[in-house]
Order: structure tokens, then sequence, then C-alpha cells
């Protein structure tokens, strides 16, 4: 596949707002191991309590189906429907062996956690020197993403001073947004962002997205083809003065 240049006129943008998993970093695959590990136990045990046939998690079509860029709860119901399983929601703080999603999504960012901590992060190559080039040209930058970990991953990645805002599984929590392809977290992101840019303090409150933004978010959400509804940036990446 052949990707055409795509150039970014400071003139016509005032910020940047990136994903994470896959874009920033390249940590779509250590979320898709620990979504494996948590279904496949799962699946295990419930062949060894029915009649089913075990059939593992598919690392590539069912985490991009199913689970990729959904907040945990909703990657839970969402793979289990479609395996014909309902779990009950529980509590927070419940435990995996208690079968509910909240038990089921706790093991699953255990599971992220160690092979974080095992394997580290990967930057992007190109995502460094874009950042850096954009804020210098004047541009706000600002990340959204389901992880609950983001702040971490940007931490270990040397990333963090490279953000004027962040929106994460904990805010999708905390203020109620929906998760992927919902575009709440970036509206939310460009929210801080023009906050920002008009010279006042920043806080997570939800504010009215520009409207440029919000109906490039609302176009790119409601594509008929989720793989192309992923924003991602490379080296075909240039930023025009």
């Amino acid at each position: 596949m052949v990707l055409a240049m795509v150039i970014i006129d400071v003139r016509r943008f005032e910020a940047l707002i990136f994903d994470l998993d896959g874009v920033i970093t390249q940590t779509a695959s250590i979320h898709a191991r620990a979504w494996k590990q948590l279904f496949d136990e799962f699946l295990a045990r419930r062949v060894t309590e029915t009649d089913r046939t075990f059939v593992p998690f598919d690392l590539e079509n069912d985490y991009r189906r199913y689970v990729d860029g959904k907040p945990r709860l909703a990657g839970v119901a969402s793979f289990l429907a479609a395996r014909g399983m309902t779990v009950p929601t529980g509590a927070p703080g419940d435990q995996a062996d208690q079968g509910t999603a909240q038990g089921l999504a706790s093991r699953k960012d255990h599971y992220f956690a160690e092979l974080l901590t095992r394997e580290g992060v990967h930057v992007s190559a190109s995502a460094e020197p874009l950042l850096r080039e954009a804020r210098r040209c004047g541009m706000r930058t600002g990340i959204a993403s389901s992880s609950h970990h983001c702040a971490e991953i940007l931490h270990a990645g040397g990333l963090t001073a490279l953000f004027d805002a962040r929106v994460d599984g904990i805010d999708l929590d905390r203020l109620g947004l929906a998760g992927k392809p919902a575009p709440d977290m970036f509206l939310e992101a460009d929210g801080v962002s023009t906050h920002l840019l008009r010279g006042r303090p920043c806080s997570r409150m939800r504010r009215q997205a520009s409207k440029p933004l919000a109906q490039a978010i609302s176009d790119l959400s409601s594509a008929s083809d989720p793989q192309r509804a992923r924003w991602s940036y490379s080296s075909m990446v240039r930023i025009r003065l």
C-alpha cells in the first residue's frame, strides 16, 4: 500500500490531537497480548464447564474488531457478546475468578502492566520529531487514549512534556465519556487544548470542541470501514509553515 504525503498547514490548525497505542507508541500489541491472555484463560474455563469448543482469542481479528480502542468494560462485553456469552458487570475491585466484567477488566489491566514493565515502551520513530516540530511551530498538542496507563506510558517513553493536554481511560470513567469509535475523547482533548490556547488555566471540564475538528472527528468515527477509522502518523507527515 502506498501512503500519500500528508501536509499539516500551521496556518489552518492551532492544535494536533493524537491517539496513543499504535500511533505515538507501539503499545497496541501489548494490549492485544494482555487481552489474549485474559480471554484464553476465561474461554478455557468455560470449555470445562460447558460443551463449547475452545476457540482462542485471535490477536489480529478479535483484537481489532472487538476491543481495540475501547474502554476495558466495553471490550469485555463486546468480545464475549461475539462469542454468545455474557457476564454480570460487577463492581470495581472484583477479582477475575468472580466472573464479572469488572473482575476480567482488572485482570487484563494487571496483565498489561506486567508486559509493560517487562518490555518497556517503544516510541514510534517519527512521533517525537513530529511532536517537537509541531510545538516549535507554535501548535498545541494533545493525546487521547482509552488506556488507564496513558500517563505511565508517556512517562516511560519520555514524552510527557510534549503534550499540553491528555484525556485517558481514567477521564473516561470520571467524566462518563464514551470510548472509541465515539469521538468523545478527542472532543474533550480539543476542548482542553482550546482552553490552553486562550491562555486560561487548564481543567478537565467538558467543553465544546472547535467546529471543524468536531466535524472531522464525527466523519472519521462514522466511517464504514473500521480500519479506516484509525489515525496514524508516520514519516509521510510534514508540517508546512
